[in-house]
């Protein structure tokens, strides 16, 4: 026998890797209501993949009830409600580095480990254990440079911290019913239906809240760049991260996830010339090890 690195995580880990960049592309949209910004940057992604709709048209007639609940979850909870409370919880904060929302974000591969567990039936090997602690430490470790937890960010704090764990679990538990869904259907096709979902509901948030007389103020920077998130750190990105995990148990997916923050002090480091810390360094050194361990597989020696 003799380990492998199997492939699902490492199309977890390339998503992750593309997602760093988000921030980056979105400058020029912190104009806009959040929610306008979620509607138009799932619907230019399910435009680009209405072709791939039509073409396995008949396979949605075979979607399950128990299936469509697991989209509406993920379309309700991941793809509105995570994306609103993280960021009305870094706003309450003033998006202060370092903070209890970032903090408290860590807490998602909990909840995905406890519905892989409830939906998925997934059971944790002894091996696993001890390289998922590995790497939420060392997630912590990059996440904080001095190991330090910034609590002084204003009466806002705790309604901050109640977003945080409301945007963890969403997003976590999101992981897991969209394997669920992944596990019945072809990879581009749950990734559409889920923007076609998300486009329609993100839609009638807009125009509920008002906000739809914001759409002919757009100026042509900012549809580039929703169509460049699109193409990226959006549909595409997402699409990727469909395909890894359609092929990795979600408890092992969680971890490879981590590669986001990982990736994004790089960035830091390489883009706006931050240096990273000792124990930032030894946090990246540990985490990709973790990913590592908990990514190979048993392979039958030729």
């Amino acid at each position: 026998m003799k380990k492998v690195l199997s492939i699902g995580p490492v199309f977890v880990v390339l998503a992750a890797l593309l997602w760093s960049f988000d921030g980056l592309l979105r400058v020029s949209l912190y104009s806009l209501p959040p929610i306008v910004v979620v509607f138009l940057e799932h619907l230019i992604g399910f435009i680009f993949l209405v072709p791939i709709v039509f073409n396995k048209s008949y396979l949605l007639k075979k979607i399950s009830i128990k299936t469509w609940g697991a989209f509406a979850w993920v379309t309700v909870l991941s793809s509105i409600m995570g994306t609103v409370l993280y960021t009305s919880a870094l706003g309450l904060v003033q998006f202060a580095q370092f903070s209890v929302v970032v903090l408290l974000q860590q807490l998602e591969p909990f909840v995905v480990l406890l519905f892989a567990r409830i939906i998925l039936k997934e059971k944790l090997s002894r091996a696993y254990i001890p390289w998922f602690i590995t790497a939420l430490i060392a997630a912590y470790f990059i996440s904080f440079p001095n190991l330090q937890v910034n609590l002084s960010t204003g009466s806002g704090t705790t309604m901050a911290a109640l977003f945080a764990i409301g945007a963890a679990f969403s997003w976590g538990s999101s992981t897991v019913f969209s394997r669920y869904a992944l596990l019945r259907l072809p990879t581009l096709l749950t990734t559409a239906v889920r923007f076609g979902l998300a486009s329609i509901l993100a839609g009638a948030l807009v125009v509920g809240l008002g906000h739809n007389t914001v759409l002919p103020t757009l100026t042509q920077v900012q549809w580039l760049t929703l169509v460049a998130i699109a193409l990226s750190t959006g549909m595409v990105a997402l699409s990727i991260y469909y395909y890894g995990l359609k092929r990795t148990p979600a408890r092992i997916a969680t971890i490879c996830e981590l590669a986001w923050p990982l990736s994004a002090v790089v960035l830091d480091y390489t883009y706006f010339h931050k240096p990273l810390s000792p124990t930032q360094i030894l946090g990246v050194l540990a985490l990709v090890l973790s990913i590592y361990k908990v990514s190979v597989v048993r392979s039958a020696a030729p």
